[in-house]
């Protein structure tokens, strides 16, 4: 439990120093704001399904929902929380499922965040663009778009919506996840949080290390120029910089998959 709360405040040292300035970031302040998850939640240790603490009547565990206690001995309460997230853990189910045995796809080259501000000049991001308005349009335009992750897709503008090669909804997400997918990749960390008990702390920081490493590749691939916040753009719109943002992609699915299993097994 030391050593955890000892790594998760390493990882989320810059959150929590910005935070007490007022202060935020472009990139790093996703995994706190998107998936709405605090550093203390984060830093909140559980050693995970069928893992049972002995001589621990003291451990703060013991008066955690979904643990059980008897005795000296305190574990999670496996069936109390599959009872009451059944929903849920099927839903997850599914898309981990799904994902784990799809084959990897490589072509999107990261145009989900270019479809995001095509033809809209209020950007996401108070950041410039790196190619202007018009050449970030132009990119858009030249590529054949072809996101299939529904949470990167609510967020296309309406003129980008038709240009998409795919139209995923929530329904169809178990069928269209495929673990090429940034964003894919990124929830992980969501769905080790909620999973709670069942997952044990070293994965979900796994987990979460996944995503913000991800993260910081999506926004080099995104249109916005980052120079000034100390990251060098992977350039999507040349055949140098789609190899780059490929490879990048083919070493995220490695990391990725193993955890998506992992998670998967705690859910049967």
């Amino acid at each position: 439990m030391r050593a955890h709360a000892a790594r998760t405040d390493a990882l989320t040292a810059g959150r929590r120093q910005r935070a007490a300035r007022g202060e935020t970031h472009p990139v790093d302040d996703f995994l706190y704001t998107y998936y709405s998850y605090k550093p203390s939640l984060l830093r909140r240790w559980h050693p995970g399904r069928d893992v049972a603490l002995d001589d621990a009547a003291d451990a703060p565990h013991a008066a955690w929902r979904w643990y059980r206690a008897e005795g000296g001995v305190v574990g999670a309460d496996t069936d109390a929380f599959l009872a009451e997230k059944r929903p849920l853990v099927r839903a997850i189910r599914g898309i981990l499922a799904g994902a784990l045995g799809r084959t990897a796809s490589y072509g999107c080259f990261g145009m989900h965040e270019w479809a995001m501000v095509y033809r809209d000049r209020d950007t996401r991001h108070p950041v410039p663009l790196r190619l202007g308005a018009e050449g970030t349009d132009a990119v858009v335009e030249a590529h054949d778009v072809r996101c299939t992750h529904i949470d990167a897709f609510r967020f296309f503008t309406p003129d980008a919506v038709p240009r998409n090669r795919f139209a995923p909804t929530r329904e169809t997400q178990p069928q269209m996840e495929q673990p090429g997918c940034l964003h894919a990749g990124m929830d992980l960390y969501k769905w080790a949080v909620k999973l709670g008990p069942l997952v044990p702390g070293e994965l979900t920081l796994d987990a979460f290390e996944l995503a913000r490493d991800i993260r910081e590749l999506d926004m080099r691939a995104s249109p916005y120029d980052l120079t000034g916040w100390g990251y060098s753009a992977v350039p999507v719109e040349t055949p140098e910089g789609k190899a780059a943002y490929v490879a990048a992609q083919r070493e995220f699915t490695a990391r990725a998959q193993p955890i998506r299993a992992a998670l998967l097994a705690r859910i049967g």
